[in-house]
């Protein structure tokens, strides 16, 4: 049997290679998709060869998810329980797309992850299986009765390690769990459990790793443009760049600064609350200016169904249905919504926030001709017009009052 494994080289993807290879007689090739770890994937390699795997791979994604994922994510204005701008949702379908392609190409019969039962990972890399390869078996020891037994804590993990001469750094304590990609990183579990810790005092200044504190940001604020061409950044502060380019350099931009800093408790889809702690500079900055160029380039009617829309998007994206007929349908109207959204935003950045300092665009539907306050010299608003708009408007409240009696505030 041949398998496929997401892996990381922490502590329970390297128990899990050895464990599933044990436990299915497999030939193990250990995958790991390079979305901006950085320093996380250094020694890789011998790790996953010592540990038991026949091969690694590890594929550099970071350009087709900045281009594919988070930039259609962001034309979108998704942001999952107005809080969560989905940082490690939308890295799941594309860490489980290649995972899949890679074992077609080296026709495996399964694929496996290490996604726990209680979170939603395990729900994001199987609805993509679902739906991408349909007859390929998953493999998820979480929610097998015999792995949970023989593994109740990080304790037996560890002591496990060192009995299979497995290589890994750690220790029985964990302070908090983090995931990082080139959008976010992200903490849960461990101290952050306790939704009433402050996350943001000065003696957790350590956990933080893409952004420095408000407090300790610059004194003095900084400008940016950002140009964006049919509801896509292509240029920071002139400069022309692809998605990947345009995301580290506001990446390093907004931590600078203390930028993109979210603490929240949020509703996983498996039904439980968990509490996180988020880093999303350059996204938060992305997220920002885009409704910023949208707000004078896109029709009102068009711009209110879209972010009808945005709740339902949100859910797809944090829930897993990445691959869906829903989401694809829903991206088709966003990219129509985003034909007409071309301009230059000017953003100021100070201290932990993202503050708008000028707009403008070549096809700007806000003219300060029609909208002053002065008279109109266009002569295209007619503010007479205004008394039958009001009057038509008022006619089903005046008959309803008419009827029931005025209603009571």
């Amino acid at each position: 049997m041949k398998i496929v494994l997401a892996y990381s080289g922490g502590l329970d993807t390297s128990v899990l290679l050895s464990w599933i290879k044990d436990k299915y007689h497999a030939d193990m090739i250990a995958f790991c998709a390079d979305i901006g770890q950085e320093d996380e994937l250094k020694g890789l390699e011998k790790k996953a060869l010592k540990t038991g795997a026949s091969k690694l791979f590890i594929d550099d994604l970071q350009e087709e998810f900045a281009r594919d994922f988070i930039f259609p994510l962001m034309q979108a204005g998704a942001v999952y329980e107005n809080q969560y701008l989905l940082g490690t949702s939308i890295a799941r379908p594309l860490i489980a797309k290649r995972m899949i392609e890679i074992a077609r190409r080296e026709k495996a019969d399964a694929v496996a992850h290490g996604a726990t039962g209680k979170g939603n990972d395990q729900v994001r890399f199987e609805l993509t299986a679902a739906a991408l390869a349909p007859d390929l078996r998953v493999i998820a020891p979480w929610r097998d009765p015999a792995f949970r037994d023989q593994f109740p804590g990080r304790a037996e993990m560890i002591k496990y390690c060192a009995q299979k001469g497995i290589p890994v750094q750690a220790t029985a304590k964990k302070p908090y769990s983090m995931d990082r990609n080139l959008l976010h990183i992200s903490f849960e579990a461990g101290i952050l459990e306790d939704p009433w810790m402050d996350a943001s005092a000065p003696e957790h200044k350590a956990m933080y790793k893409l952004s420095v504190s408000p407090e300790d940001a610059p004194d003095k604020p900084e400008y940016l443009t950002l140009d964006f061409k049919q509801g896509n950044c292509v240029a920071v502060n002139t400069k022309q760049m692809n998605p990947l380019a345009v995301m580290k350099s506001l990446n390093k931009l907004g931590g600078k600064h203390g930028v993109g800093r979210v603490d929240l408790v949020e509703n996983r889809f498996v039904g439980m609350k968990s509490r996180g702690v988020y880093e999303t500079p350059g996204g938060a900055i992305l997220h920002f200016a885009h409704r910023q160029i949208e707000t004078i380039t896109m029709d009102r009617e068009v711009m209110h169904l879209r972010d009808s829309l945005i709740p339902k998007y949100s859910e797809l994206v944090y829930y897993g249905f990445w691959f869906s007929p829903e989401r694809f349908a829903l991206q088709a109207l966003v990219a129509e919504s985003q034909k007409n959204v071309t301009g230059t935003i000017r953003v100021k950045l100070y201290k932990g926030n993202i503050i708008n300092a000028g707009r403008k665009s070549p096809v700007s539907l806000y003219n300060p001709n029609i909208a002053t306050m002065e008279a109109d010299p266009t002569k295209a608003y007619n503010q007479d017009d205004a008394t039958g708009f009001i009057r038509l408007n008022g006619l089903r409240l005046k008959v309803a009052a008419q009827v029931h009696g005025p209603i009571k505030s």
